[in-house]
């Protein structure tokens, strides 16, 4: 099938704008994520060009929710069918429901369900956000863990369920209490202290720290914190596209980014 000049536009300007930045082009037949947000119209996560520059595809689109709250989520997650059918139409080889709340939020079973469901209707492997911070811990063979999230205490405490239904013990949780992350609200500094203080919470000594929200920036905060606490972070959108891309056969260490990636 020949390529429509539009579509031939498009590919070149891609191209040349990975060039000026120094990045190889991706393959015509590099394997390809599809990821639903949250929200609508979300962008691809830069987190995605920094561990990818090549060898991985990203495409997505959103469900359009109200925020981080039980009612909102139960108002969004059945559009995440159809959604998942246009990433297929796209040429997505993998769908993840890429919100770790929105997927953790009714336990381990309901996770599970739900990549079962877009797996049967797409014909696609299908995994979840949530299910990339599980990927995380278990590569570096974390059983007791602490918590730090965007949520309210309602929310934080469903993914304390969801991680012990998943075999781990939760030694303490905080959360930032947002239902909306406001915009300038969680800076580096204050993600930082929020680890800092969960893990320094703890009755005993975790061997890791979950930190989860995927509208947190997060990627430049991981090794800095494992600085401080001298264990492995596992985060929502590094470690969400790291589970995505394993499962895609992509499975090369990645330097610079923490522990786990590096691992």
């Amino acid at each position: 099938m020949s390529m429509h000049r539009r579509e031939f536009i498009q590919s070149a300007s891609a191209a040349s704008f990975l060039a000026a930045l120094g990045l190889p082009a991706l393959a015509a037949d590099a394997p390809t994520v599809g990821l639903i947000f949250p929200p609508a119209n979300y962008p691809i996560p830069p987190d995605a060009g920094r561990l990818y520059p090549s060898g991985v595809r990203f495409i997505g689109n959103g469900l359009g929710f109200n925020g981080m709250t039980i009612e909102s989520y139960n108002e969004a997650i059945p559009r995440a069918m159809p959604r998942a059918q246009e990433l297929a139409a796209q040429g997505a080889n993998l769908i993840s429901v890429f919100g770790s709340s929105i997927t953790f939020y009714k336990g381990a079973a309901f996770n599970q369900e739900l990549t079962e469901k877009v797996t049967a209707l797409t014909g696609l492997p299908a995994t979840t956000q949530s299910n990339g911070l599980i990927d995380g811990l278990r590569h570096v063979n974390a059983k007791r863990v602490a918590v730090a999230t965007a949520y309210t205490d309602i929310v934080t405490e469903r993914l304390e369920v969801f991680l012990a239904e998943h075999g781990f013990e939760v030694m303490s949780a905080k959360g930032l209490g947002y239902e909306r992350v406001p915009e300038g609200a969680a800076t580096p500094e204050i993600l930082h202290k929020l680890g800092v203080d969960s893990y320094a919470a703890a009755t005993g000594k975790p061997d890791a720290l979950v930190l989860s929200c995927g509208g947190l920036r997060t990627l430049d905060v991981i090794v800095p914190l494992e600085k401080s606490i001298s264990v492995p972070v596992v985060s929502s959108t590094p470690h969400g596209l790291w589970h995505c891309a394993r499962m895609l056969g992509v499975k090369n260490k990645i330097e610079g980014f923490g522990m786990v990636m590096a691992a």
